[in-house]
């Protein structure tokens, strides 16, 4: 007599399937934003390691020249007929040229440093053709405006060495590419905490030496650069390790931001006087967007961190008056003074960098000070009058090179 055996047959039931997913999808779903934050936190390693080598550029140039380069440098002086230094041209680069032009070839750019030192007859809206005449030496201005003199060609956007993209000036956090952008930079020289002449330097508008100008940037350029000025690490008496030299910036993505589009047509009394002067401005539903409503900000094509070469407010530089990541607010534009806090995409603050070539990530919270104080400048008194310590705490300190503030917190 055969006795019949059962078999067992195995699988999941759906019920128990439907559990496997769910928990799949809850693992899934915790392990996404840790996976989201390791990118992030290489992305800002890379944007911290790409800082460095600009530090260690700066630190090879001094060494090589015994001065840092220019921000607001270059070819051109005692401007003639129309010319000015805030418009364009394709004769000369009216010294409109960034810090880091000069540090191309410190930063493992010597090709590109070549192509900006010599003529160059190469037009990329004619790439088979040879120009004529010849882009001149250190470049025209790294501008794409228009301007009514016959004799300027100002879309300076087929000059190639503008338009190109170098990796070291890139944080890799930064999503911004392409145009209406010329070749983009993440980080900006520090003009110190005070505002007043930092767009022309010691010179008048046709690029000849100004006595009320150079005595006024005497008491306000209070910042290891100062535009149109040699630079030297002597000059930084507050220390090296206490003074901040550049600071790191986000590119504009066409969104309106408050930290890449900036608020102009302000007067520069009002820039200089008020901090806060385009605060109302801000979109308090949307704190980090400009009202809609908002027309006065700058051309499209006038984004933070949109031209690399250029030693203008918005694209290169930074100040230390606003804390990080707050709003720029200029008084003429691209080329104008104003309020320029550093800013990043990454969590709570951004990248500095130090006069000793230290990178350090500075929170969005640091001590600012009075924010309602003006800026220091000729013929004030009170917390305002030339050599005063910061109006603006620790973080004004940390961008002035002379003012004997005492730093107490280790950075």
């Amino acid at each position: 007599m055969h006795i019949a055996r059962l078999r067992k047959h195995s699988g999941f039931t759906l019920v128990e399937l439907l559990v496997v997913i769910a928990i799949i999808g809850v693992l899934v779903g915790l392990l996404l934003p840790a996976v989201q934050a390791a990118r992030e936190a290489a992305r800002r390693m890379s944007c911290s390691n790409n800082f460095k080598q600009v530090g260690l550029g700066l630190h090879n140039y001094h060494s090589a020249f015994k001065e840092l380069p220019k921000q607001l440098g270059g070819s051109g002086s005692n401007l003639q007929g129309g010319d000015r230094y805030y418009r364009a041209s394709d004769r000369t680069n009216n010294q409109s040229i960034s810090f880091l032009v000069g540090l191309t070839p410190f930063i493992e750019q010597q090709a590109v440093w070549e192509k900006i030192s010599n003529p160059n007859s190469l037009d990329l809206t004619a790439p088979t053709a040879l120009r004529n005449p010849l882009w001149p030496a250190m470049g025209p201005t790294a501008t794409d405006e228009t301007n009514t003199s016959p004799r300027t060609n100002t879309r300076n956007t087929a000059y190639k060495p503008w338009m190109t993209e170098i990796p070291t000036l890139r944080c890799p956090s930064d999503p911004g590419v392409g145009l209406p952008a010329m070749g983009r930079t993440n980080y900006a020289a520090c003009l110190g905490d005070a505002n007043r002449y930092a767009d022309s330097g010691p010179f008048n508008s046709r690029l000849v030496s100004n006595s009320y100008r150079a005595q006024e940037l005497r008491a306000s350029g209070r910042g290891v650069f100062v535009a149109r000025t040699v630079a030297k690490f002597r000059d930084i008496l507050d220390g090296l390790s206490n003074t901040i030299m550049a600071g790191e910036i986000m590119t504009d993505l066409g969104n309106r931001s408050i930290r890449t589009l900036a608020r102009t047509n302000l007067s520069p009394t009002v820039v200089q006087d008020n901090p806060l002067a385009c605060a109302a401005d801000i979109d308090p539903e949307r704190p980090s967007f400009w009202l809609p409503t908002l027309t006065r900000v700058v051309s499209a094509n006038q984004g933070r961190g949109y031209r690399w070469a250029n030693g203008n407010a918005i694209f290169s530089s930074m100040n230390t008056i606003l804390p990080p990541n707050r709003e720029v607010c200029t008084a003429f534009g691209a080329t104008g003074l104003g309020m320029l806090p550093p800013s990043s995409n990454h969590q709570g603050g951004c990248h500095i960098l130090m006069s000793d070539g230290a990178v350090i990530f500075m929170t969005n919270s640091v001590e600012s000070g009075d924010l309602t104080i003006g800026t220091v400048r000729r013929s004030r008194t009170g917390p305002r009058a030339p050599g005063s310590p910061s109006p603006y705490g620790l973080w004004g300190a940390l961008g002035t090179r002379a003012s004997k503030e005492v730093i107490e917190t280790e950075l």
